[in-house]
């Protein structure tokens, strides 16, 4: 009997929840409790360490801050020397509070905290939040003080905010612990803030304008608690719909790319960078690492994981006040709804602009328009209802637009002229705003006149905007989420079923680089390596004297190119290192003369091998693939127009190994070449798929290779019967070579886990175990749709409608980190396509989680044949070897004969939280 196992994520109506019931309830507690978040942000009693008496100091507001909230659990001031504190009774020492603290907020000098949190530690304190500033932003003084605090919090289990911090608030749970001066009402967007001066600035603009969140965090030095561990928490936070972010450094990329990608899918995440300069200007050895720089790298990252990034302090503001009030569009075309034609034309430029569309209104819309309007309106979007608009006209015209199905959201403007009727209209439209999920925005422009009708709308959740041009960029902002998320899950089309690298070749090149104490490759060695991964470049012959250089120049045949051959020598072009167009053997014999001699003019010091001989390649079109290894976000893969001009142009898009097709298709698609490419006025274009091809390989190849520091292959000629790589360069770390890594720890992307890849025994068919990848998508919705009512019923708790492409990327684009889902696939002969037979998941909280959920589905021909129980034995040896310490899964009451399973194969099985369920546990 096969195991067909729930994992309480249910479907209604075909479409993909992540309703939480029995113990996957009891896990999310148990792992948050665990972790000291939940302690942090939803605590039952607060230890005040250096609560006050004197108003205006840090001590007193922030204990005045906590009571003044209504804050329902037990708060403890405490200060060494008063007996009571804001007329609370107060204790000496956290060691005195008579109970046991989940949170204690510290407001003592730096020099004290480390004292501070043994004492809290010693109490069975699980979290602080530490406002006190004179750590690492003052110095390497300030930087060991810190090290200091955090491993005695380590010691003794303590999650940290901050320290440097303004503190927390909570509106929606009565919790504010801060010492800011104003406390933001509820609402459903979390704003997490690196910059506690921007936070409280922000929630001064937001209580003045009714703005809600439900949480505001100031995340000071982030010495413990990152972006990454807030996302992950308010990502799972049911008050939260929206993350905002405010940053100006990541610390650990992979913990936030994880949270980050895992929560975009369901809340928008939308961010504002600071420091668009580069860290430094350090010398760089090939192409990406001169454009490549900091910026550039995180707005990769943001892409990547599904983010928005503003560029403005007033993205933030318009934003927030976008998503707190609203929901996204589903797409880019905006109806504009106006009473002057000028502000409606300002908008549609700034829509344009941006890669907007302008809402082509269905033929009954503006049949109702032209029959509601008056003679001189304009129908047409931007629909224009004249000066003299009353209420009555906005509200039939927004009505219409609203539900005509080629708008995907509207936008109203008023300006306050003689007959307008600012606030009638505000009502109005707070009406129209209730009959659909569409977005509606507005701009009404001015301030005294248009004032009330301001306030209506703000208190209605209606986003208002100063200007239609804000309103335009934060609705396209919204647009860009799904967009983003669009590209980043599109289904892959498998381009190299059959690739393999010759890794071991390639390993022997950077020994042998690495033990002569070099860092930068000789051309001929990177043009081996990229032959290893079976990309095609121009045939090369090392030439080191003028008849080895005529020789080669005639085997190879005319015109040839001669190149300086020398491992100092970074850009050949620059020092006059390059002849081209070389047709004979006496002027291959001279050009090698000539390139010698400027190339020791140039740089004296030089030491020249000789130079490389190789065709001359002409036609196609030139473009560049390199690489760079940054400190904090590892390897980065760049694409862009290539040949002499690529630093000037800078026409480049950047990803982060490792890529499949889609991604390399759009990476392709983000620059201005790609048009290029994709043949222009006539011109044939060139072979995309081989160039996608090289994109993904040159992805394996940082993979597999962490010594890797800089790549380049510039030129990689492109043309309608493929490509070929002119030069290459390569920069190591020669320290490196010979490390021993884990597989795929330099990525911010967990890598494909081959290591769970085996062979399973099908009498006498072939099949396999291995991990899901995105390219199984159509695999994954045939063995769904194939599932009888029974199966569906035991796995999903309910029939399905039909495969929804949410629930494509929920299952198929998994992050290898927090999940693993092994499918058994067959592999059929000859011309018949494979089949998923099979899936076992495994399902984790987070990266560091001790606890998995456990499903198994095998589809229903396939039942009874030991698939089952193959894929539950991998999955075991999945969490063995990732020191999970328990796995768990729901049955249905109804399925005894798993529950029997479950039992031989080890689990317990008990009582559901709900009646018609069991939980099946077993501890590893």
């Amino acid at each position: 009997m096969d195991v067909l196992l729930n994992l309480r994520h249910h479907l209604d109506h075909g479409r993909y929840s992540t309703t939480c019931t029995g113990a996957r309830s009891r896990t999310r507690r148990d792992d948050m409790s665990t972790s000291g978040l939940d302690k942090l942000f939803h605590p039952q009693s607060i230890a005040v360490i250096g609560a006050s008496n004197k108003k205006g100091s840090v001590g007193y507001i922030l204990l005045r801050n906590i009571i003044n909230a209504e804050y329902s659990g037990v708060v403890y001031p405490v200060n060494i020397k008063a007996q009571s504190v804001q007329g609370i009774q107060a204790y000496a020492t956290i060691g005195q509070v008579p109970s046991k603290v989940d949170l204690a907020a510290i407001a003592v000098p730096a020099s004290a905290v480390p004292e501070t949190m043994r004492q809290c530690g010693e109490a069975g304190v699980s979290a602080a939040v530490i406002i006190t500033a004179g750590f690492k932003e003052t110095g390497a003084a300030g930087k060991r003080l810190e090290d200091e605090v955090v491993a005695i919090a380590e010691q003794y289990g303590i999650r940290i905010l901050g320290p440097n911090c303004l503190g927390y608030t909570r509106p929606g749970i009565g919790l504010n612990v801060t010492f800011a001066h104003v406390v933001p009402e509820g609402g459903k967007v979390a704003f997490l803030s690196q910059s506690g001066a921007l936070g409280t600035s922000v929630l001064d603009w937001a209580a003045a304008n009714h703005i809600g969140f439900s949480a505001f965090v100031s995340v000071g030095s982030m010495a413990d608690v990152d972006f990454g561990d807030m996302i992950d928490y308010f990502g799972k936070d049911p008050q939260t719909s929206s993350i905002m972010l405010y940053v100006e450094s990541i610390t650990d990329a992979r913990k936030f790319m994880s949270a980050a990608r895992r929560f975009a899918k369901t809340k928008p995440i939308f961010v504002l960078k600071s420091g668009r300069t580069a860290r430094s200007a350090l010398a760089a050895a090939s192409h990406t690492g001169a454009i490549a720089g900091d910026d550039t790298l995180y707005s990769a990252v943001f892409r990547r994981a599904g983010i928005v990034r503003g560029d403005e302090i007033t993205d933030l503001f318009d934003c927030t006040e976008a998503l707190s009030r609203g929901s996204s569009p589903h797409g880019a075309r905006l109806g504009i709804l106006t009473n002057a034609g000028g502000p409606g034309v300002m908008a549609t430029d700034v829509l344009y602009n941006l890669g907007g569309e302008l809402a082509e209104l269905s033929g009954q819309t503006l049949a109702a328009l032209d029959e509601a309007l008056p003679a001189f309106a304009s129908s047409a979007n931007p629909v224009d209802v004249l000066g003299d608009a009353g209420s009555d006209r906005y509200a039939i015209a927004a009505q219409a637009m609203m539900e005509d199905p080629n708008t995907d959201g509207i936008l109203a403007i008023l300006t306050p002229q003689a007959n307008s009727q600012p606030t009638e209209t505000a009502k109005a439209l707070v009406e129209v705003a209730r009959t659909s999920r569409k977005p509606l925005l507005t701009s009404f422009m001015g301030e005294i006149m248009v004032g009330e009708a301001l306030d209506i709308l703000r208190r209605a959740h209606i986003p208002v905007f100063s200007t239609p041009e804000r309103a335009v960029r934060a609705y396209m902002n919204m647009c860009q989420y799904t967009r983003n998320l669009s590209n980043i899950y599109e289904t892959p089309a498998d381009i190299l079923p059959e690739f393999e690298a010759d890794r071991d070749a390639v390993k022997d090149i950077f020994r042998v680089v690495a033990a002569e104490g070099r860092e930068i490759l000789t051309e001929f060695e990177a043009k081996q390596v990229l032959e290893a991964y079976r990309i095609p470049t121009v045939k090369t012959v090392i030439a080191t004297t003028t008849e080895e250089c005529a020789k080669a120049a005639e085997e190879i045949g005319f015109p040839v190119v001669v190149k300086i051959l020398s491992n100092d020598i970074t850009h050949k072009s620059d020092v006059g290192g390059i002849g081209l167009n070389v047709r004979s053997a006496a002027e291959a014999a001279e050009q090698f003369t000539k390139i010698t001699e400027r190339v020791k003019a140039a740089v004296p010091d030089a030491d020249i091998t000789g130079v490389t001989v190789q065709q001359m390649s002409r036609g196609g079109y030139e473009v560049i693939i390199g690489a760079k290894k940054d400190p904090t976000f590892g390897p980065a893969l760049m694409f862009g127009l290539g040949g002499t001009g690529v630093e000037i142009y800078k026409d480049v898009a950047v990803e982060f190994p490792p890529l499949n097709q889609a991604l390399a298709h759009s990476m392709i698609k983000n620059t201005k070449v790609s048009r290029l490419l994709e043949g222009y006025r006539g011109k044939e274009g060139v072979d995309m798929t081989a160039l996608e091809q090289v994109l993904v390989k040159v992805s394996y190849l940082l993979v597999d290779f962490p010594e890797i520091l800089e790549m380049d292959m510039n030129p990689l000629q492109v043309r309608a019967d493929g490509l070929c790589a002119l030069d290459a360069r390569f920069v190591i770390d020669p320290k490196s070579v010979r490390k021993i890594a884990h597989p795929g720890a330099h990525l911010i992307i967990p890598m494909y886990p081959h290591k769970y890849e085996r062979q399973l025994p099908m009498g006498d068919q072939n099949a396999v175990i291995r991990p899901i990848r995105p390219e199984d998508e159509p695999l994954w919705a045939e063995m769904i749709e194939s599932l009888s009512a029974d199966t569906s019923q035991h796995r999903f708790f309910s029939s399905i409608d039909g495969v929804t492409r949410k629930m494509l990327v929920e299952y198929c684009h998994i992050d290898y980190d927090r999940e693993i889902a092994l499918v058994a696939v067959t592999q059929p002969k000859g011309k018949r396509r494979p089949q998923m037979i099979g899936v076992g998941r495994l399902v984790l909280d987070s990266a560091d989680s001790k606890q998995g959920e456990f499903s198994i589905l095998v589809r229903d021909d396939y039942q009874r044949k030991g698939v089952g129980t193959k894929l539950t034995n991998a999955l075991i040896e999945v969490a063995l070897e990732r020191h999970i310490e328990e796995i768990f899964g729901d049955v249905m009451e109804s399925n005894a004969a798993v529950s029997t399973f479950a039992e031989n194969l080890g689990f317990a099985v008990r009582p559901g939280r709900e009646a018609h369920l069991k939980t099946i546990v077993m501890r590893i």
